[in-house]
């Protein structure tokens, strides 16, 4: 079967901190931005990424109220979870459906309303994605997770806490040069490691993780409206194609992998997403990596193919992932600066590389962007999402 080419046609982003609005409204709002950015209302199918409506937020069924609110029915509309990688496995969803023909367009619209609840009552909910009899039952959260992966990477690859600290400084302070991003404040190494007063700044959540090493609890949406190429070119906006997706999914519990330490629905999903796209890594001018936690940029750009296993850290020291690096990561902020509503998350990614691609994103644009790539990662590292865009003429 031949597979048509699929567009990105439309963006649209809310602020990413707390928001006071029905999570119905969070999803909606950056999805009439999109529309107005497309300068159409011709939406064939809404689908909608959401984690948490059933359990934080006491609502189901998202999409039914989404279209409804958007006043686009009867157009088809359904709800996507995925965990953290709902956004990335819903903006995939929707480039199925136009590739194979049964849509000309559909929107992508995310959203997340976690901040209603506590941060102890967040990390439970996230942590319901964790394996139910091997994992969750004994009181494992994401963070526990993430530090024990932390402490394995950093005795067999060398990776310090230093390492870790240039991460969380380097995405926070580009969420500086964001204005949807959740946190707009400075750090620095000095004030968050090396200063007399870092423990206090910076005190551990899960050692080897720190505070700043881990990202926010976000309220916020995003959306992407994608077509096929003849609805796209009467658009008249840049030509961003959605070149290629990629899947994969790895062993639910992470001590029954054969290596916790390697993140093989990454590898797959991104080694996937390139084939797809008849592309490489080492074509892609801007990416945007999942960091909830800091340890998680390393070493996905390394599982992406973008360094070697074992080197992302080396790659950060020498500058190649910041803005104006050879390969700039996260220049959004990332998870960690810009913020995370998890259902949101992979479509903010896809709308920071649009952005990047058409070359509007002002003080943080990346130089001659043609390529970018987005890694949505869900459970830890169990079901993961990659997607590549290229900018054509």
């Amino acid at each position: 079967m031949t597979m048509r080419d699929v567009y990105v046609i439309g963006i649209g982003i809310t602020s990413f901190t707390r928001l006071e609005f029905p999570l119905s409204e969070i999803a909606a709002y950056p999805a009439m931005m999109a529309m107005k950015d497309a300068g159409t209302r011709e939406i064939d199918h809404l689908y909608v990424a959401n984690m948490g409506g059933g359990r934080v937020n006491h609502q189901t069924g998202l999409a039914s109220a989404v279209v409804d609110t958007l006043s686009l029915t009867p157009a088809g509309a359904e709800t996507i979870e995925n965990g953290p990688a709902s956004g990335g496995s819903a903006v995939k969803t929707g480039y199925m459906a136009v590739a194979s023909g049964l849509h000309d367009t559909v929107m992508v619209t995310g959203a997340e309303r976690m901040r209603e609840v506590n941060n102890l009552e967040a990390t439970d909910f996230v942590a319901t994605l964790t394996h139910p009899i091997a994992e969750h039952i004994y009181g494992v959260t994401l963070p526990s997770l993430a530090a024990m992966f932390t402490r394995l990477y950093m005795e067999k690859y060398g990776v310090t806490e230093r390492h870790l600290a240039m991460v969380a400084v380097k995405n926070q302070n580009a969420a500086l040069l964001n204005e949807f991003a959740h946190l707009h404040q400075r750090i620095s190494i000095e004030g968050i490691l090396d200063s007399p007063e870092a423990m206090t700044n910076n005190p551990y959540v899960a050692e080897p993780l720190r505070f700043f090493d881990c990202c926010p609890v976000s309220d916020g949406g995003a959306c992407v409206i994608l077509a096929s190429e003849e609805v796209a070119r009467k658009v008249g906006r840049p030509l961003v194609k959605l070149a290629g997706v990629g899947q994969a999914t790895d062993t639910h519990a992470v001590h029954e992998r054969e290596d916790p330490t390697d993140l093989l629905a990454v590898r797959r999903a991104a080694a996937m997403a390139f084939e797809r796209a008849g592309l490489t890594p080492a074509d892609v001018d801007v990416a945007e990596l999942h960091d909830a936690f800091t340890i998680l940029e390393i070493v996905e750009s390394e599982e992406c193919g973008f360094f070697p296993k074992g080197e992302g850290h080396l790659a950060l020291e020498r500058g190649e992932t910041a803005l104006g690096g050879k390969l700039p990561i996260n220049v959004s902020g990332g998870l960690k600066g810009r913020g995370h509503p998890v259902g949101a998350t992979g479509i903010a990614q896809a709308y920071e590389i649009v952005h990047q691609l058409r070359g509007e994103a002002g003080e943080r644009q990346v130089k001659d962007a043609r390529v970018g790539f987005t890694c949505n990662f869900g459970g830890f590292g169990n079901n993961v999402v990659c997607l590549t865009f290229k900018k054509e003429d």
